[in-house]
């Protein structure tokens, strides 16, 4: 690195502590997320039963979730995946895998988030499963939202929001959002478990998440956005560096 020749060893010292301090933060980062997983199992533990029907999301904190469930022994009649991914993290586990079409409703849908507000609003779909996550959220009596405290926000929009679109109308959702005031990026290479793709808004002012998630729904070619407004958490179960905590509106 021609840092270290120009400045010698005392850089070089500097650059290994950065890079350690890079590793701690992401352990640290897991460590939360597990232990939001562990919490929402003991919640809903007391609850459940052979009628029981669990929501499962997608993402790395939800994996945390179906690690500590799988493990756990409990009874319960199955779960619904809102994933491919998901669904195939319970293949091995002898958990029953329900449809959605198969049942009444869930009564826990348990998933992540890519930022919530205070009001329990959230930014969702930074694995692409967006529109299934939310047909699952809108089915369950239920929603338990786990999350590190890094995904806490005043105002929605920091994390780019996704959009899942129908192929066919990708330049022209894209050139609209434009006129919005956002910044589209076509998720390249990626395809959703519905054949659809993926656009994700940067710099994207998002005042009132409820009225944006119904004006994106309106224009045609989109299938479903990730603001999560009209069907938001009842629950959120936070891990921070001194504890977990579970809030309530």
């Amino acid at each position: 690195m021609p840092f270290i020749i120009l400045f010698g060893d005392r850089l070089l010292y500097f650059e290994v502590n950065i890079y350690h301090s890079i590793q701690n933060y992401s352990m640290d980062q897991n460590i939360k997320k597990k232990e939001a997983a562990k919490k929402a199992l003991e919640l809903i533990m007391p609850h459940l039963n052979e009628d029981t029907i669990l929501g499962i999301g997608t993402g790395s904190t939800t994996n945390f979730f179906i690690e500590e469930l799988a493990k756990s022994n409990l009874i319960f009649k199955g779960v619904i995946c809102s994933s491919e991914a998901s669904k195939e993290n319970f293949l091995s586990t002898g958990i029953n895998i329900l449809e959605l079409n198969d049942v009444y409703s869930i009564d826990f849908y348990i998933d992540g988030a890519d930022e919530y507000n205070s009001r329990f609003e959230l930014i969702k779909g930074g694995g692409g499963a967006l529109t299934r996550e939310k047909i699952l959220a809108h089915s369950s009596e239920k929603f338990l939202c786990i999350v590190d405290d890094s995904k806490l926000t005043e105002h929605l929009g920091k994390f780019p929001l996704p959009i899942e679109v129908l192929e066919i109308s990708r330049s022209a959702i894209s050139r609209k959002i434009l006129k919005m005031g956002g910044k589209p990026k076509y998720r390249s290479g990626f395809v959703t478990d519905n054949g659809n793709q993926i656009i994700d808004i940067n710099n994207f002012k998002i005042d009132v998440p409820y009225d944006m998630e119904n004006l994106l729904n309106s224009i045609p070619g989109v299938v479903e956005n990730g603001i999560f407004s009209k069907r938001k958490a009842d629950v959120v179960i936070e891990a921070t560096n001194k504890g977990t905590r579970v809030k309530t509106l």
